[in-house]
């Protein structure tokens, strides 16, 4: 530990000039400090061993920081455009009536499949759970839950298109 608060300002400096950035530098760096009980104690290894493994931590933390900062740029903007077409958006009830006859039709094609199905597919696509998350919970394989949202999807789109064609 005191060799991680000696080199401290090293770390900060090494995740600010690769961020771009001091204060999610810092932010890094303490995010370190709470992950550092991972690594194995100065004394079992060599100090060069335990700063590597430190470092190595912080550069995979600002590469975890990165990644984020992509998808919020990428969705952030999409936030704001949506407000404003929802804003524009025509909100008559004669144009919601499409909307909602859309939706009773998806509810009923749920309905119609088997349970451990409509459950895998309303976690995975309402509720934003992982796959490997719903497998766990319904005991079987993460390609069985990708199988079965498949086929809710599938069977939704059937639903629709059998109503537009009528």
């Amino acid at each position: 530990m005191q060799s991680f608060i000696d080199h401290r300002v090293t770390l900060v400096n090494n995740a600010a000039n690769i961020i771009g950035c001091r204060s999610p530098a810092e932010d890094v760096v303490q995010d370190t400090f709470l992950r550092q009980e991972s690594v194995p104690p100065a004394v079992a290894v060599s100090m060069k061993t335990y700063l590597n493994c430190i470092f190595r931590i912080v550069r995979n933390l600002v590469n975890g920081h990165h990644r984020k900062q992509i998808v919020e740029q990428r969705y952030s903007g999409n936030e704001e455009k949506a407000l404003s077409v929802a804003q524009q958006d025509d909100v008559s009830p004669e144009s919601l009536q499409p909307r909602q006859e859309r939706l009773e039709r998806i509810t009923e094609a749920l309905s119609q499949l088997p349970e451990r199905t409509r459950y895998a597919f309303e976690m995975h696509r309402a509720h934003g759970k992982q796959q490997k998350e719903i497998a766990r919970e319904l005991g079987v394989s993460p390609p069985q839950v990708n199988i079965m949202i498949r086929d809710a999807l599938v069977h939704c789109r059937k639903a629709l298109e059998a109503e537009h064609n009528a």
